[in-house]
């Protein structure tokens, strides 16, 4: 006997999630200042925290104590902000422990978890940490939801006496910025499924959250943060709209003392800052056009239509998607490469200011 023999099989097998790796990390990596770096491979926001958020938690005075379990202050502004009663708020520490928790709170061993990749690779991982079945439904070359597709796959599965449990949408979608029409979610939710749209880049969006929904449907779910809307990636506070029945059986299993007290402090005052946050909303799709056009203008990228704060690209004209991640990289500009199927000609590049917009392009030129 080993003690690694002890270990879960299923965790032994596992592949480990690949994050982002940190500014300081990648400073020392390149050999370059990190004021020379210029960091487009994790979609933040560039333009930071709002001032008043930032005020808000400097003048606390309990950030020694624990949060509150309820979250109730919290829960009450998210009420406002997304018009839904708080009854149906619960937050967590960032998008994925809400993610974590639903699988949780969902799923046994073998049981069924749909997806509909390429996406947001936190659902395959959860279903590989709790030895379930993944199933995924692929999008088309375009990365649009084969709706017809998912529908013939629920209902055989159902039909097999095996029916899934969670149906992952993520809308927009992480790493190619699409939509799934209204129109098409609400196709889904006639399945016997729990549906969870995830709405992480939902603010850069034309589309409405669905949201405002989910009180009249059991079986819808919706996913936010604000990592994204609020500059807040390094604070972890995210948060989900349940129906009723589930919700109750998720306070039990989520840890009680998240998020934080400075998220939570910075979270509260970032909503009262709605100029703020339009502002940022703003710049950041007026660049992603900007951007877009400029990746365009070279001959061997095709940016696709995007409703997020990145843009993924095609890579094309016998160049290497992965060699030009690299070469780039060496040049200080930094983007996103995924080995994955659909995925091996592109690049994901985050929208930042105008001058790393600037940069970005000055070394794809060079690359």
């Amino acid at each position: 006997m080993t003690v690694e023999s002890l270990i879960a099989a299923r965790v032994r097998g596992m592949q480990p999630y690949s994050p982002i790796v940190p500014l300081d990390v990648l400073s020392k990596r390149l050999g370059l200042p990190p004021e020379q770096i210029v960091k487009l491979d994790a979609n933040e926001n560039p333009y930071g925290t709002s001032p008043r958020a930032l005020e808000a938690v400097a003048a606390s005075r309990e950030l020694h104590i624990y949060p509150d379990p309820d979250q109730t202050a919290l829960r009450e502004a998210l009420s406002a902000f997304v018009d839904v009663p708080k009854e149906h708020i619960l937050c967590g520490a960032g998008g994925d422990e809400v993610i974590d928790l639903l699988a949780r709170a969902f799923v046994e061993p073998g049981q069924i978890i749909v997806d509909l990749p390429p996406t947001f690779g936190m659902y395959k991982w959860e279903a590989d940490i709790l030895g379930a079945q993944y199933v995924s439904v692929p999008r088309r070359r375009d990365f649009s939801v084969d709706i017809d597709a998912v529908e013939g796959t629920v209902r055989t599965l159902e039909a097999s006496g095996v029916p899934p449990k969670l149906l992952f949408v993520t809308n927009p979608n992480n790493p190619d910025g699409s939509i799934t029409r209204r129109a098409d979610l609400l196709r889904l939710l006639d399945l016997p499924v729990v549906v969870v749209v995830d709405e992480a880049y939902i603010d850069f969006s034309t589309q409405q959250s669905l949201a405002p929904l989910v009180p009249e449907r059991d079986n819808l779910i919706v996913l936010r943060t604000f990592s994204k809307l609020a500059g807040m990636a390094g604070l972890r506070v995210g948060y989900g709209v349940f129906p009723l029945p589930v919700i109750k059986h998720l306070w039990k299993v989520k840890q009680p003392y998240t998020p934080n007290v400075a998220g939570t402090v910075m979270a509260i005052a970032a909503m009262q800052d709605r100029e703020w946050l339009d502002r940022s909303v703003q710049a950041l799709t007026a660049e992603r056009q900007r951007m877009s056009d400029a990746l365009r203008a070279l001959e061997w990228l095709t940016p696709l239509p995007s409703e997020t704060n990145f843009v993924l690209c095609r890579v094309g004209g016998g160049r290497d998607a992965k060699a030009v991640k690299q070469a780039i990289e060496k040049q200080g500009v930094l983007v996103r490469y995924f080995d994955k199927d659909g995925l091996r000609d592109c690049l994901r590049i985050s929208v930042g200011k105008p001058e790393h917009t600037d940069a970005l392009i000055a070394a794809l030129r060079a690359a």
